[in-house]
């Protein structure tokens, strides 16, 4: 019987007592201080956490600061370290995230920041948050692209309280199985890091032209292009119970494009500039620090004004030769960006030459780069497949560690 397993049976042999959050937590909401004044921000030396590093999991550090004079005049909150900070509402997958706070610091209003009491070991909550992600998000406010999470809903959530030494074990255990599928992890990334770069030596040595191969500008293979739109984010047609694709520049990462995460409504497509694109197009972001990145949809959707999207030409060009074409152009498309937030254009990216050998050779470098392409991505094999099966081990024992008998009261 491990340690565990004692401590279990000899301090809650009848189970485990669920209880609100709300009740052995303090939930804090932060603000954002007007980014208008540039007395609340100028020279800032207090901490001020934004929902997007929620991803970092630890925060030791928090890219904005405000000063003294925000914090005195707004309703923004210090927080002290070992709180458990959860993003309340926004598009993508941010919605649900936990983070532990290693500084004392304030949040914006998307954050929920807990305190925890206590009977509660805050990595304890940590894990066990953690692993409620999924089951966080299907109880938000609204549909799946614009739900929210509040107070109003953590608040009364319930969660195990087992006895401190039961969690500390936990903890424990959890932070010793972290520390090692980290290590494991971090080996299986720096495989695969050289496995690309590998790959894109291959794929640049591939489509080198020479004399012999006709060279083209990208306008010569394109059937048909577009942008997509935006529909107002404060109408709540346009979203509420949306079906229909919506593809933003952060689903274009050099990939292929099977699922979403946010969706529009038939309404939205019929009243705004959000229209649909048949599936295989070559998208390309072309706005902020997405700009010639390009993927392929497998799927009929819509996308925003960001993404540049190129309908192929199947008799001049094999749409999957086209996007390895793009992948390879990426560090030439960063020197045309533009503007202060380095966007690129339509023109830009059309304009853009590629070598245009017959389809037939096309077919037989795609089949190459594909097989080198799926060994450094595809999440089914290779590398990825591997680090993705670490993350779900690690996954199953945490959940099967925070999964408790409840003990029902008389």
């Amino acid at each position: 019987m491990s340690k565990l397993d004692k401590l279990i049976c000899e301090l809650c042999p009848n189970g485990v007592e669920y209880r609100a959050l709300g009740d052995v937590c303090k939930l804090i909401t932060g603000a954002t201080p007007s980014k208008k004044l540039s007395s609340y921000w100028n020279d800032g030396t207090i901490p001020w956490m934004s929902s997007g590093e929620v991803s970092l999991k630890r925060v030791w550090s928090t890219e904005a600061k405000i000063t003294q004079l925000a914090y005195d005049k707004t309703s923004t909150t210090l927080v002290p370290p070992h709180s458990i900070v959860i993003a309340l509402a926004g598009q993508g997958k941010t919605r649900g995230k936990v983070a532990i706070t290693e500084i004392e610091l304030c949040t914006n209003q998307s954050l929920c920041s807990i305190v925890c009491s206590n009977e509660l070991d805050y990595k304890f909550l940590y894990y066990y948050l953690d692993g409620k992600y999924e089951e966080l998000r299907s109880i938000s406010n609204g549909d799946g692209s614009r739900g929210g999470l509040s107070l109003k809903i953590l608040s009364p959530y319930k969660i195990p309280v087992p006895p401190l030494d039961v969690q500390r074990e936990i903890v424990r255990i959890l932070d010793n199985f972290t520390e090692l599928t980290a290590g494991l992890t971090a080996e299986l990334t720096a495989e695969l890091t050289a496995r690309k770069k590998q790959y894109e030596y291959y794929r640049d040595k591939l489509l080198t032209v020479d004399k012999t191969t006709k060279v083209v500008p990208l306008r010569e293979v394109v059937k048909h292009s577009c942008s997509g739109g935006t529909p107002t984010k404060g109408v709540v047609e346009y979203y509420e119970k949306g079906n229909i694709p919506w593809i933003r520049t952060q689903d274009v990462r050099f990939n292929e494009i099977y699922g979403v995460d946010s969706y529009i409504t038939e309404k939205a497509v019929e009243k705004t500039s959000a229209k649909w694109i048949p599936k295989n197009c070559v998208i390309v972001a072309i706005s902020g620090a997405s700009a010639g990145r390009c993927a392929i949809n497998r799927i009929r959707a819509t996308t925003n004004q960001h993404c540049l999207n190129l309908e192929i030409d199947p008799q001049q060009a094999l749409y999957r030769y086209v996007f390895h074409c793009i992948s390879c152009k990426y560090q030439e498309l960063l020197g045309k960006k533009q503007g202060a937030r380095g966007d690129l254009n339509s023109t830009l990216i059309l304009d853009t030459e590629i070598p245009l050998p017959a389809l037939i050779e096309q077919e037989r470098l795609v089949s190459i780069l594909d097989r080198f392409d799926a060994l450094c991505n595809d999440l089914t094999s290779g590398l990825p497949a591997e680090i993705a099966a670490r993350q779900k081990q690690y996954e199953f024992y945490r959940d099967k560690l925070l999964t408790f008998k409840e003990r029902i009261s008389i």
